[in-house]
């Protein structure tokens, strides 16, 4: 089907671009592969031009996969905030696309009153609850406004679920939480680039001071965002988890909802979801798994070696947009990768050297087909291209000016990603970080001795010199991943890292992983390495030298100066062992058994098996399942678990996910023929976690 084939991200972006196309089909996208055009404008019949109204949320779910030329495309002129003076319109009509809050609802109110648009579509990122909808009517009758509202899109209001947003392909997360102070402006607060550490998923249920309704409010939300999630995707998955944790709450009440809106739709003939398929068994259905960051803290801790983690880990990142200093001219300047920049879609997850030879071998691909275009034209440069005499060289004008846009993007766009590999190399070099990665690849190997001479080593030279953060995220990762570490050298390893410079108020993250082993008994064995037999390839580069070059080549235009052989000297030239991580591994064991270590395989035959179209009674099971229905389904579909295959599935983590899990994820699936989104509560980089965990260590 459709949906089987599309991505999470060209699934929203749908939805989006028929909410703008005022809920018609909408227009044609171009396809991922074409990296260097912008969404289709292919429409039927004239376009609508109109004005967008967001708040601060919805702007982050737009923000993450259209771009202004792409509201164009679909007629929108205009994007402005709901909370901002806006001047009148009479003659335009208005898309309001915000978030269901009493706030939003008054202010929708007030733009009624003063007839501000033509007519006003009302579109609310999630369903809005019932107490909401009759204030709205209240106030609308109140003023005697309701012939400007479209009726055919006010009765489209609850049908959007678009709480969520998806950065990259098949990565997502859910939209932060909103402060809970009257004082907080309405406009502001629980978007993505605002996001608190007392805000995020992992300290709400984790900090003592947390009430069990906070807990429970909690949960419900994370729910209900998932629910917009799974309602995106357009069919209804079984549901495993693990028990006694955050995730199985969150798996019950998931199920819950999804039952629920199952029977209502039973009675009205209207539902949110795809037929499932034929199949037998798990062939024609997904599986969500829904897992607990506890059950693997180290991944978002270690340090990466994949373009897209050391980017996130190391710039300024935020909704795909990178944000990168630069020194020389004492400003900053921003570069979007998305899905439509076929080197960012070709190497986000590969190693960075890689992605060294990558730019490399596509920078002289470009300069071939350039030169291939002025050896043609007789010019000296593509730039000269315009000059060039119409009567004497038509058809090779025609060529060259039908190649000339697709060039100059391509250039644009390998530029910057030179730009933010240089900014990359940079950093790895200043602060060490293929040394780090390495030592933590192979950090079952390594003793409490080797760790603590090598902290000590970085106290003596000056370059490279790991930040005191990474030396604590190295201990941190030796920590959790050691069988066990004695007193003692858990008090050598504080005093070391309190004489690299971490500050006392930072040693609380590591403290709280202390108690958090102690009493939750965590065995991590394998998280930083992984954990299965056979590993997906990889080890020593070869031929990585010729990737190193161009970015040499790049930091002598900007250097200026000698040295440069020094510079890349001690980039260690390696790969790293990709083994599966944690998360990977138990999504192995629940979507390919057959593959799976029997270590897996035992730790997930236990998980919690939801299937939310079963009836609640013995009798039932999974549509077209005999195993199933042998099986027999306890209250609200509960089943007893089996071990089934799956083409399909999504991987969500209560707490947070990561780049590093992302990328693994993503190899397996390849590797495996299989289809799989990963996402989580936030997506966070290794600092903004090493500060939730000292804020937990601080209570």
């Amino acid at each position: 089907t459709t949906t089987q084939a599309s991505t999470l991200q060209q699934l929203q972006t749908n939805s989006l671009l028929s909410l703008l196309n005022l809920n018609a089909p909408p227009p044609t996208i171009a396809s991922e592969k074409n990296a260097l055009t912008s969404l289709g404008s292919n429409t039927t019949g004239p376009t609508v031009w109109k004005v967008l109204i967001l708040d601060n949320r919805t702007k982050d779910v737009l923000a993450t996969v259209l771009r202004v030329q792409d509201l164009r495309d679909v007629g929108v002129t205009l994007h402005v905030q709901l909370h901002s003076s806006r001047p009148a319109l009479p003659d335009v009509p208005a898309i309001y696309f915000v978030s269901p809050t009493l706030t939003n609802i008054r202010r929708i109110a007030e733009d009624l009153n003063s007839g501000l648009y033509e007519s006003f579509h009302l579109s609310f990122m999630e369903p809005l609850p019932r107490s909401l909808l009759e204030e709205l009517a209240s106030l609308v009758a109140r003023d005697g406004t309701s012939e400007a509202i479209e009726q055919a899109c006010f009765s489209k209001v609850l049908d959007q679920y678009l709480s969520f947003v998806t950065p990259s392909p098949q990565l997502f997360s859910l939209l932060p939480n909103i402060p809970a102070t009257p004082s907080q402006p309405p406009a502001q607060g629980g978007e993505v680039s605002n996001l608190t550490t007392d805000l995020t998923s992992y300290y709400v249920l984790n900090a003592p001071s947390t009430t069990e309704q906070m807990i429970e409010a909690e949960i419900d939300r994370i729910a209900s965002g998932l629910f917009s999630v799974v309602v995106t995707w357009g069919q209804v998955p079984y549901i495993r988890s693990p028990r006694r944790n955050a995730a199985e709450m969150v798996a019950r009440k998931l199920n819950t909802k999804i039952r629920d809106h199952l029977l209502n739709a039973t009675r009205t003939g209207k539902t949110l979801f795809a037929a499932d398929g034929g199949g037998v068994g798990g062939l024609g259905r997904p599986v969500l798994v829904i897992l607990d960051r506890n059950i693997d803290l180290v991944s978002m801790i270690a340090h990466g070696w994949t373009y897209q983690s050391l980017i996130h880990d190391c710039l300024e990142m935020k909704l795909g947009r990178v944000t990168v200093a630069e020194p020389q001219k004492k400003t900053k300047k921003s570069y979007d990768l998305t899905s439509s920049d076929y080197f960012w879609a070709k190497n986000a997850a590969n190693p960075f050297p890689q992605v060294a030879e990558e730019i490399d071998s596509e920078l002289a691909k470009y300069k071939q087909d350039a030169a291939d275009i002025t050896r043609s034209t007789g010019v000296k440069d593509v730039n000269d291209i315009s000059q060039l005499d119409v009567a004497s060289s038509a058809a090779h004008l025609k060529a060259a000016i039908t190649l000339l846009p697709e060039l100059t993007a391509r250039k644009a766009l390998l530029d910057a990603h030179m730009n933010l590999a240089t900014a990359l190399l940079a950093e790895i070099k200043a602060r060490g970080l293929d040394e780090l990665f390495s030592t933590e690849e192979a950090i079952s190997r390594q003793t409490i001795q080797q760790i603590l001479e090598l902290l000590r080593s970085f106290q003596t030279k000056s370059e490279p010199s790991p930040t005191p953060q990474d030396q604590l995220r190295l201990a941190c990762v030796y920590y959790l991943s050691a069988q066990t570490v004695s007193k003692e050298d858990t008090e050598a390893l504080e005093k070391e890292l309190t004489k690299a410079g971490v500050e006392e108020w930072e040693l609380t993250s590591f403290r709280y992983l202390r108690k958090m082993k102690d009493v939750m008994k965590m065995s991590v064995p394998g998280a930083a390495t992984g954990g299965t037999a056979t590993p997906l390839g990889g080890g020593v580069a070869e031929g990585w030298g010729r990737g190193w070059g161009v970015l040499g080549n790049k930091l002598t235009d900007r250097l200026k100066e000698g040295g440069l052989d020094n510079l890349l000297s001690g980039v260690k030239n390696f790969l790293p062992s990709s083994k599966l991580l944690p998360v990977t591994r138990i999504t192995e064991a629940l979507m390919d058994p057959s593959s799976a270590t029997s270590t897996s395989l035992t730790e997930t035959d236990d998980f919690l098996f939801l299937d939310p179209r079963a009836r609640a009674t013995p009798a039932s099971g999974p549509a077209g399942s005999r195993a199933g229905a042998a099986a027999g389904a306890g209250p609200e579909g509960e089943q007893k678990a089996r071990r089934m295959t799956f083409q399909d599935g999504m991987v969500f983590v209560v707490g947070g996910a990561g780049y590093a899990e992302y990328g693994n994820l993503g190899e397996w699936a390849s590797k495996s023929s299989r289809r799989v989104s990963y996402g989580g509560t936030e997506i966070l980089d290794p600092s903004t976690f090493l500060d939730v965990l000292g804020k937990l260590g601080a209570i």
